[in-house]
């Protein structure tokens, strides 16, 4: 099954967390959201699933590699015709480098609301901060 249909375009956020510390990407285009802060990733293509969309788009725009670790529940409206979900992710290797914005930052749960993060990503940053994983240091 996939994530998107003719009504609907899905777009999927990386919910990517090494150390305690999730990342946020800072946006540069289209200009309405440039220098706002999102999960990074984007839109799942035709026949493709949600998990399959974020390992190719945090390939594409970070340079790294992740694999899917499971859908956080919720979709949350963009703007009319599209939504997004949210996938956790493990860093499998490399690094994350920014290629399609202009900066990453590594958040602790207490940190969160430091960025002004994109309207959709908002829906999900309580769920986020509440993830054992966020509140581990190490």
């Amino acid at each position: 099954m996939t994530e998107s249909d003719a009504s609907v375009t899905t777009v999927v956020g990386a919910a990517l967390i090494e150390h305690g510390r999730l990342l946020a990407a800072r946006r540069v285009r289209p200009a309405d959201v440039a220098g706002g802060w999102e999960l990074p990733g984007g839109k799942v293509d035709p026949g493709e699933t949600a998990a399959e969309a974020v390992v190719r788009e945090l390939a594409e725009e970070l340079g790294c590699d992740v694999e899917a670790a499971g859908p956080i529940g919720g979709r949350s409206p963009i703007k009319p015709g599209y939504e997004l979900v949210v996938e956790r992710v493990r860093l499998v290797r490399g690094e994350p480098v920014p290629h399609e914005h202009d900066a990453v930052r590594w958040l602790r749960a207490d940190e969160l609301d430091e960025v002004s993060w994109a309207r959709a990503d908002v829906l999900f940053l309580d769920v986020l901060r509440d993830l054992p994983e966020l509140q581990a240091v190490g």
